[in-house]
């Protein structure tokens, strides 16, 4: 695993089950509306070992006709939606504010928490993330200052502080403490 540049890093992990779904899952995504994966899962692709039930992904403001579209292709595709099967229904909840629950069918876990990122620091994921390249693909992901901060010192669970851990020990040589101080301001106001 390496820097390929500031804003790109090369994995040469195993790809594993959970990481094709990811990856399948995304593929839909993509195609409809900008996206940056966050929090746990960003750990576990990153090498660290342990399970997650959920996939936590912000996305950028949808239009109400395309996420009809990227809905009606997740069900063709074989998921569904935790939180109700309308897409009018679902669409309101993401205009709210409140997160959209998928899975494969048939499956709750482990499922994917989109939400819009409304929040000035949730819309400043967008800004800063990077490209985590694989031998199957790439997929955005926050930054790896970001990742620790808010594991660090807002979640502050002991899997967080794990994650963080972990983090910090892979790329301590290309981390900007700054960053993370700024964050860490940021999230504790």
């Amino acid at each position: 695993m390496k820097f390929v540049n500031k804003t790109t890093i090369k994995l040469d992990k195993e790809i594993n089950e959970l990481d094709k779904l990811v990856f399948r899952f995304i593929g839909i995504l993509k195609k409809y509306t900008d996206y940056v994966v966050i929090s746990g899962y960003v750990a576990i692709l990153l090498g660290r070992s342990r399970t997650t039930e959920d996939v936590d992904i912000f996305i950028k403001d949808i239009g109400k006709h395309t996420f009809k579209e990227f809905y009606q292709e997740l069900q063709r595709e074989g998921f569904w939606c935790l939180n109700s099967e309308d897409s009018n229904e679902i669409y309101n909840y993401l205009a709210d504010g409140l997160a959209a629950r998928f899975a494969v069918e048939g499956a709750t876990i482990p499922n994917f928490e989109v939400k819009v990122a409304k929040k000035p620091l949730d819309k400043e994921s967008f800004n800063d993330r990077i490209v985590a390249l694989t031998n199957i693909g790439g997929i955005y992901i926050s930054s790896v200052e970001r990742q620790i901060a808010f594991k660090r010192y807002y979640l502050k669970s002991e899997k967080d502080i794990e994650d963080a851990k972990h983090i910090e020990q892979l790329f301590n040589k290309n981390i900007d403490i700054q960053k993370i101080n700024k964050y860490k301001n940021m999230l504790t106001k």
